[in-house]
Parts: C-alpha cells; structure tokens; sequence
C-alpha cells in the first residue's frame, strides 16, 4: 500500500528528516461493537505486533497501526499524539471504532465527525471533548458512507440495517483528521458478527490493506475539490445524506439543529436585541468550518443548509454570518 511521506527539516542538523505517515485505528475491549470488528480486522493477514503506548498494545500492518485499551471509547485523550511520541511516528488520521445508542434501537451502521463546537466554556462535555471544539473530520466520511452501503447491501446487511451518517458529537479529544464508524443500536447487534465482519472490511478496502490506495484519500485528489459543510436538521442528516450518497462528495463537519444553539429574539428582553441573536451557534458554526479547512487543504468549503429544519429568523442569520465570513453556501447541484 502506497503512503505519502512527510520529510520535516531540521534545523539543528541541517537535513530533512523522513517521518512515516500513519493511520491510528482505535478499539476498546469494553465495548463488543468495538473489539468485535478489531479482530475480525486482525484476523486478516499481515498484522504483526506492534510497541505498547502505555500499556495500550498495538498491532501493525503495512501503515496501519490498531490500539487496543481498556478505557470507554471517548475517555483516552490525545492518542495521536501519544502514538507519535512513542514511535516518532506521524499520525495523519484516526478512525474509532464503536457502538452506537438510539432511542429507536433499530439496527445502523453510521459513521460521523467528532466535537462538541457548540458547548460553552462552563458546559462539560457529557461524552468527551472540550467545549468549543471540534475535531478535524476524516476526508473519508463521505466515500466511507458509500462503500459501507455498497458492504452492507453486498453482505445482505440491508435493509436490517440502516446505513447513515451522523451529525458532529463527542470526544475523545484528538487534532487529527478523525472518524468514528458505529454499529447499533442495542446489545444485541453490538455483538454481530456480520455486522462486525462488514466493518472489518470497510477498513481492510478503504485503507488499501487489501491492495491499492484504498478509498477517499484527499491527497490523491486530482478532480472534485469542494467540501459540504452541513448545517442544520436532525443527528442523522437527512438532507445532507441526499447530496453525500452522490459519488464524488466530500463531507466535513455535520451540525444538527441541536448544535446551533439560537435564542429566540422574540423572547429575548428589549436592550439585548440590539446585540444580535445569541447562543453559541455561531462558536459552533466557526469552529466547524475552520476544522474541516485544516482536515481538506486546498479544498473549497461550501455552506449546506437543511433549510426546512430552520425558521425564517434562524435561517436569516445563519446566512448573514456566514456572509460576514466569507463561507460560501452550496446548493445540491454545487456539490457535483
């Protein structure tokens, strides 16, 4: 499997240090959506044992790198920078593999950013994070979405399960383009094998362990170069799943309804109007859109808003801050 390689300069000696490039695939023992998919993933050739990041063993193949901890999914901060002080190693992305909740419980296998942008200085973060930030999203979200449903649908998993997005949510707090792939949404399909199998080769196709250059490098690029940044709707993104599915589209981050916090003007009192709508949606929306910039260089980021999920007062200021930032707004056919 082809990788590109950083080469940093040195000051000191006055030449170029190469640095490996690599992928951080995270699982945790304690969850069965979690380790069921790692060991079907290390059941497959070519992993040998790697070095222990404090006390976390790992597993190596090619420049693929598994961590397996003890810890909840979202409680093991920094595990890229971790990964990269013990082995010199550079992390350049990091994919977490977990279980999925919902009220529902019907069956899903979903994939999504992480962060918590919209949660303010004195708000803890009930799943991890720090409150303001989001994480760089994985450019393989969106190409990943598909070859997941193309899996599934392959593997008989559909339609049993429901392949989706979700919106941006929780930790663990990391600084490296990043995605979590679930499985849901009870005990039960948590310990699925076939759920866990098609998991384990969305990994093995997508990261090119099986030959190739795997799926959704952004680096290897050479066509499409806009980037949806979803604003609006419900955590599984339904207006922004129509344009995603599309072949070709990138995705950034994904902020839901309940991540644009907005405080109606209409009940706010008389001398507060004047400064503007508040809540922390415009943290949300800025710290968002700058993560997804740094996960896709180069790349043009365009607005999507779900407009039928806002009111007419919401949807007029979204668009005026976006204006006063100068992020571009994108219709369907933009994307194409």
């Amino acid at each position: 499997m082809l990788r590109a390689i950083s080469r940093v300069f040195s000051r000191a000696s006055g030449q170029r240090k190469i640095e490996r490039m690599v992928t951080l695939v995270v699982a945790t023992t304690v969850d069965p959506a979690s380790i069921g998919p790692a060991s079907a993933l290390l059941a497959m050739p070519g992993w040998h044992p790697g070095p222990p990041v404090q006390d976390i063993p790992s597993f190596v193949n090619g420049e693929v790198r598994l961590l397996k901890h003890d810890s909840s999914i979202v409680a093991e901060d920094n595990l890229d920078k971790r990964w990269e002080d013990t082995t010199g190693e550079v992390v350049d992305e990091v994919i977490f593999l977990s279980r999925h909740t919902a009220v529902s419980n019907r069956p899903a296998l979903t994939v999504h950013p992480i962060g918590v942008p919209h949660l303010s200085e004195d708000e803890l973060p009930p799943a991890g994070g720090k409150p303001g930030w989001a994480g760089p999203p994985s450019p393989r979200i969106g190409p990943w979405l598909r070859l997941l449903k193309k899996i599934a649908e392959t593997h008989n998993l559909t339609p049993e399960f429901e392949v989706t997005l979700e919106a941006t949510h929780h930790g663990p707090l990391v600084n490296t383009p990043t995605m979590f792939v679930e499985i849901g949404s009870t005990e039960e399909y948590w310990k699925r094998q076939d759920a866990a199998q098609a998991v384990a080769l969305l990994l093995w196709e997508g990261l090119g362990l099986a030959g190739g250059d795997g799926v959704g490098n952004w680096h290897r690029n050479s066509e499409r170069n806009k980037v949806l940044l979803g604003l609006g709707g419900g955590h599984y993104a339904p207006r922004h799943m129509d344009i995603v599915l599309k072949d070709g589209v990138w995705v950034g981050h994904l902020l839901s309804g309940y991540s644009l916090p907005m405080e109606d003007p209409s009940k706010q009192k008389t001398e507060n109007r004047a400064v503007g709508i508040g809540g922390t949606w415009k943290q949300a929306i800025k710290a968002s859109f700058e993560a997804t910039k740094v996960a896709f260089p180069g790349g043009e980021i365009l607005a999507h808003l779900d407009h039928k999920s806002f009111k007419s007062w919401q949807k007029n200021a979204i668009t005026s801050f976006l204006a006063e930032e100068n992020i571009k707004v994108g219709k369907p056919e933009d994307f194409f």
